[in-house]
Formats: C-alpha cells, structure tokens, sequence
C-alpha cells in the first residue's frame, strides 16, 4: 500500500515528460489527445517552457497552432523571461512567426522581445520595426 502514492507521483512525472517531449518533436495528434483529455494546456517543464514555447522553439507550427486552438497562452514567458515569438523569430521559423503573431502575439512582451530580436537579426520580415 505504501507504494502507491509513489508509483502514482512517477507516472505523473512521466506522463509530464511524455508531454514535453511530444511538443518538442511535433507529435500533434497524440499531443492534442492528452490535453484534450484534461492535461493542462499551459504546462511546463523545470525551466518555465511551456508546451507551446517548445514546439515552437523546434519549428513545429502544426503543434502551435493545436495548442492555441486549445487556449494555449501564446504570451507565457519563460524563467528567463523569454517568450514564445522572441524564440522563433530567434530560429527563424517563419511559419511558426505567422501563427503567434495571427493569434494575438505581443511582439514586445519579454527580454529581448520579438520585435528587438527581430532587428538584431536583421529580420523586419519577421516583425516590423514600430
């Protein structure tokens, strides 16, 4: 009897990591099947990135937009204050650019923002400079 708490609390821990690494590689359908069946949307890992910040990160726009139509929180920041769109525009993942931005992104929300990431990039395609 003793056991159970604990076999419970690691399955937990697993599932979270299953979590984490279906948005990391784009496994939108199996990702959708766990939210939609009550994971939270806005989960995170050990460093604050939620599900939507790393399937973003890894260029995954199908994901992203999934997690949004799930109300996915486009502008959640990171530990380091970083947020979703400041990353892609950092990795130049242009489809990934148009999802957030179509789904309300604030280009000048965290450090550096999208919009100052963007300009050291020499990507005003990616975000307008104001």
């Amino acid at each position: 009897m003793t056991d159970e708490p604990n076999d419970l609390a690691a399955r937990a821990v697993e599932l979270a990591q299953d979590m984490l690494d279906l948005a990391r590689h784009g496994r939108t359908d199996r990702l959708v099947e766990l939210v939609d069946a009550g994971v939270p949307v806005n989960m995170r890992d050990a460093s604050g990135n939620s599900l939507l910040m790393l399937a973003a990160y890894h260029g995954h726009a199908e994901t992203v937009a999934a997690l949004v139509a799930r109300g996915a929180d486009i502008d959640l920041l990171n530990d380091r204050g970083q947020s979703p769109l400041a990353g892609v525009v950092f990795k130049g993942e242009d489809a990934v650019v148009r999802v957030l931005l179509d789904a309300g992104a604030d280009p000048d929300l965290g450090t550096p923002s999208a919009r100052a990431t963007a300009q050291l990039f020499e990507r005003p395609d990616l975000i307008p400079p104001r």
